[in-house]
């Protein structure tokens, strides 16, 4: 069929120069491995002319996908492998240092997972006592909330990985970091559930795409 030289063409330039190639062509190679015995680019320039930019589709809601005729589960799927990979690829010079130097490490990665979300989300930088990176998980989302059987189920998780410290994280979809009376009264209840564990909470990052608010760094943290 006529695209499979056309999209021979694509590759070679791609092994060539690929920064002669425009995003609608970057986005039908990509696409193309998805649909493999179908013409990509007209789908690509659809998805460029709804969401303007190669970022723009990749923050797609994956709900948005289903205005744009063509795209289907595959598709979509395909872009959330290919967000995901993206997330993991932003997040690996923190999840590869020995240490996490300081909090900025964590919220550096937490903005690269959750800064362009539109939803709320709650994430756990888990360390040892010598501040290595045990793990960094996803524990909730939605709001912070500082309910018992929310808190009860942060320290579980915390226990079950014996962790020495944690750094809580979670996003502001509307674009400022500045905690909310609840993001401190959460802060403040975990705290202090933690002390007598001899688990340290080393901050409380909130994270928008392009900013992040440290409530250690404002001295709110009890000593």
């Amino acid at each position: 069929m006529h695209y499979h030289g056309h999209r021979k063409r694509l590759r070679e330039r791609l092994a060539d120069a690929p920064e002669t190639l425009a995003d609608y062509e970057i986005l039908e190679l990509l696409l193309g491995y998805a649909l493999l015995r179908r013409d990509t680019k007209p789908l690509a320039k659809d998805l460029l002319q709804r969401f303007t930019s190669l970022r723009g589709i990749f923050e797609a809601r994956p709900g948005e996908y289903a205005a744009i005729p063509g795209i289907g589960e595959g598709i979509a799927g395909f872009l959330a492998l290919l967000r995901e990979f993206l997330s993991r690829y932003a997040e690996s010079p923190t999840r590869a240092r020995a240490i996490l130097c300081s909090p900025r490490a964590v919220a550096a990665m937490a903005r690269e997972r959750l800064g362009k979300l539109a939803h709320e989300e709650i994430w756990l930088a888990l360390v040892d006592r010598r501040n290595r990176l045990i793990a960094w998980e996803r524990i909730a989302q939605g709001t912070v909330n500082a309910s018992t059987a929310f808190l009860r189920e942060i320290i579980e998780h915390i226990l079950a990985v014996k962790a020495a410290g944690v750094v809580l994280a979670h996003n502001h979809p509307g674009g400022d970091p500045t905690p909310s009376d609840a993001d401190r009264e959460f802060t403040l209840h975990i705290s202090r559930a933690l002390r007598p564990l001899g688990i340290r909470l080393v901050d409380h990052v909130v994270v928008t795409e392009n900013r992040c608010y440290s409530l250690h760094d404002d001295d709110f943290l009890e000593s």
